[in-house]
């Protein structure tokens, strides 16, 4: 794996499309004004080449070129299955 390239773990909220899942990623910052964390959640298209990703399982994606308009995320590891 490259190591300039951005990568994100999540949970799968959509395999509806073919060879392409959607991830929520949740991650949390510190507030700037109040320093309280809070936590913000952005879903992402990623590209899934063997349909293997399901609802609910936890993924890592690496960010690879734009596979189509919104697809700019690549399925690397499926962490843990849902159960």
């Amino acid at each position: 794996m490259d190591v300039n390239k951005k990568t994100y773990t999540g949970q799968v909220v959509s395999d509806k499309m073919d060879k392409t899942i959607v991830i929520a990623v949740t991650t949390k910052t510190l507030h700037g004004l109040y320093k309280k964390y809070v936590k913000s959640t952005k879903k992402v298209k990623a590209h899934d080449e063997k349909n293997d990703a399901h609802v609910g399982d936890t993924v890592r994606v690496v960010e690879c070129r734009p596979v189509s308009k919104d697809k700019h995320w690549r399925l690397t590891e499926i962490v843990e299955r849902a159960k």
